[in-house]
């Protein structure tokens, strides 16, 4: 299983939730990729030094920040357009799980299921 995160999902792990944190490491110890679409990060990104969780699980080795490459960027607009959204972020997310066949972790289940009523998501 593995699992890509959204804002909702690093926020929870700096303010120390112990549900998403478990989901998380336990994909971790079994061996699973946790991926972070790069507008995750700069959705939630303020200051490292006030953010040292998110900061230590997004160096880590089996943390994988994704960039938004040309072929990703069309394929999230291709999205946007065809679900008529503007949410990038969103959509970069639902493509993410798609590419890796990932769970979600979200606090926004509503906005991704728009975007694609099959996902599996956890909620945080």
């Amino acid at each position: 299983m593995t699992l890509v995160l959204d804002a909702g999902a690093l926020i929870a792990i700096e303010r120390g939730d112990r549900a998403t944190v478990a989901v998380i490491e336990a994909a971790r110890l079994a061996g699973r990729t946790v991926v972070v679409p790069a507008g995750v990060v700069a959705q939630t990104w303020r200051d490292g030094s006030r953010q040292t969780l998110v900061a230590r699980l997004l160096g880590a080795t089996d943390v994988a920040v994704e960039a938004l490459t040309d072929e990703l960027a069309r394929a999230t607009g291709l999205l946007c357009a065809t679900i008529q959204t503007s949410d990038i972020v969103d959509a970069s997310i639902v493509i993410a799980a798609r590419r890796h066949n990932a769970t979600i972790v979200s606090s926004d289940r509503g906005d991704l299921t728009r975007l694609d009523q099959t996902l599996a998501i956890v909620d945080c």
